[in-house]
């Protein structure tokens, strides 16, 4: 169907507005398209805050659950599930996470980690 076009029907003035419009959607992408630095954690245990964790400070935290204790590990500034008894461990496997906004969830044993930083960041879940 587009076998007819060929490149010297391209213009200057279209190679132009292609790389202009790249241009500005790699621009767009990376100044808003972040969480931006995470503070705290915000650790999660049937739905009720935990507790709320400086990410300032290397440490390990146990966050009990119906079916054990979780382990979150908060190590240089990123947080991640080091362990958790659920049978699947896709949180575990989600590995570290750094920006404000990500989450850590393993529902099974109902234990989440939200990362937060200075601005509250939306998304689909609170619109």
């Amino acid at each position: 169907m587009l076998s007819h076009l060929s490149l010297p029907q391209i213009k200057p003035g279209d190679w132009f507005t292609l790389f202009a419009g790249m241009a500005g959607v790699a621009f767009l992408a990376a100044t808003l398209w972040q969480g931006g630095a995470a503070d705290k954690a915000v650790i999660r245990s049937g739905g009720k805050i935990f507790r709320e964790a400086s990410l300032a400070t290397n440490q390990t935290i146990d966050v009990p659950g119906p079916l054990g204790v979780t382990h979150i590990a908060i190590t240089d500034r990123r947080v991640r599930v080091a362990s958790d008894p659920s049978p699947r461990q896709y949180c575990v496997r989600q590995g570290w996470i750094a920006q404000a906004g990500e989450i850590a969830i393993c529902l099974p044993n109902q234990v989440s980690v939200e990362l937060r930083g200075r601005q509250r960041n939306y998304d689909s879940l609170n619109y």
